[in-house]
């Protein structure tokens, strides 16, 4: 079960870069992130009472962590993400987030006991993200080297530390705090701190003037990439760890072309098929590798 919701948050968090990239050509990253999350924020409390009961009081040495998965899985990661997606496609830039696999694995075998590199682990990963890059670029991956890192690019890698930094910090948030409390609280503590500088940014004399695009991509980042994302997400990491979980990141950019052909019309040919047979391979070569470690 942990591994259709994984799948289906890749799915969700594929759609964000479609979602992302509409909303980030009218609204200021500020105010796009701030009432993405006001949204996000909204929802996870009936998902609290729904799933725990109640909103799990935090222990004195918990706020921190919490506070630390907030600024990083909520404000830092959008503030890059809607920022980099002014300028950057949202192929290319799902191309950059398929590389957190590689450092979550990496940094998790360095700071967690049973979170080991094995040899076919480290195959898996590499599978799944040469499936990754095959699928954006059409099957031509010289064309992703080829072309010059600028701004927009720099701010999504931004991106990508800021996710290994949620995900590891979940890792031991996870330990204590339940899943839909850890994402609200993550929530709460991102749109607190995004709020003042979206105020600076003119948003409230701005939301008015929204168009419908930019209002169904802000409802969607905050529901469906932030609400059951976040929550899934967490569950993947306490139940097989930040690596396995990690793995299954690969989807996004294979989903987001998906996305793309039925909302826009781009055809799906051979390099999306065989760059999806390798994420697969390489999803299946890491989880059996983690079950023999």
């Amino acid at each position: 079960m942990i591994y259709a919701k994984l799948f289906l948050t890749a799915v969700f968090w594929g759609g964000t870069f479609i979602a992302g990239r509409v909303l980030a050509q009218e609204v200021e990253p500020y105010s796009g992130s701030f009432l993405r999350f006001l949204v996000a924020s909204v929802c996870m409390f009936p998902l609290v009472r729904h799933f725990e009961g109640r909103l799990q009081s935090l222990q004195k040495k918990q706020f921190l962590l919490v506070f630390l998965s907030g600024m990083t899985g909520v404000f830092l990661y959008n503030v890059f993400f809607l920022t980099g997606l002014q300028t950057v496609q949202a192929g290319r830039a799902s191309v950059i987030v398929a590389s957190n696999p590689v450092l979550i694995s990496l940094f998790a075998a360095l700071l967690f006991r049973g979170e080991r590199m094995t040899l076919l682990k480290v195959i898996g990963v590499v599978l799944s993200v040469t499936g990754a890059v095959y699928v954006i670029t059409r099957g031509s991956p010289s064309t992703f080297l080829q072309g010059a890192i600028g701004r927009g690019e720099l701010l999504i890698f931004g991106c990508v530390a800021s996710w290994v930094s949620y995900s590891l910090i979940g890792k031991v948030v996870m330990r204590d705090v339940q899943p839909v409390s850890a994402v609200t609280y993550a929530c709460l503590v991102g749109s607190a701190a995004l709020l003042p500088p979206a105020l600076v940014e003119g948003m409230a004399g701005n939301v008015g003037g929204y168009s419908l695009a930019a209002w169904v991509s802000i409802v969607y980042l905050g529901f469906f990439g932030t609400c059951l994302g976040f929550i899934w997400y967490y569950e993947g990491i306490r139940e097989i760890g930040p690596s396995k979980a990690g793995v299954f990141i690969n989807f996004v950019p294979i989903s987001a072309v998906i996305m793309s052909f039925f909302m826009l019309g781009e055809p799906v040919d051979l390099s999306l098929l065989a760059g999806g047979a390798l994420v697969l391979s390489g999803i299946y070569l890491t989880n059996r590798s983690a079950g023999g470690a």
